[in-house]
């Protein structure tokens, strides 16, 4: 006995024991639906192992190292008190008792 005609029995007896009886169309149509609706239904399971996280290589601007390092080259120029270096990206520095950062940011090309 395949699964739909297993439901189907099941239903029909179901329906008999709480007193409203189905008839075979109505316990067919009721199949369908229940067997449709677990077949969409999706199981998502958490896996016992913690997922390998992709490591990821930072890319290197030497184009911007060079700038920034002129830009840090003319802030000791100019007198200011350089503290920090942050990568490629931003320079750090005290000018006249103020606290400054410069911050370079190469922006993609636009899209055509």
């Amino acid at each position: 006995m395949d699964k739909f005609e297993k439901l189907v029995k099941e239903i029909i007896a179901e329906a008999e024991e709480d007193g409203e009886p189905v008839t075979r169309e109505e316990a067919e149509e009721m199949a369908r639906m229940e067997l449709g609706a677990k077949e969409n239904c999706k199981q998502y399971v958490q896996s016992e192992k913690p997922r390998k996280k992709a490591e990821r290589v930072r890319k290197v601007d030497n184009e911007k190292g060079e700038l920034l390092s002129e830009v840090k080259t003319l802030l000791e120029g100019l007198g200011a008190e350089v503290l920090n270096v942050k990568t490629e990206t931003e320079v750090e520095f005290l000018y006249n008792s103020s606290h400054y950062t410069f911050k370079l940011t190469k922006h993609r090309p636009p899209k055509k």
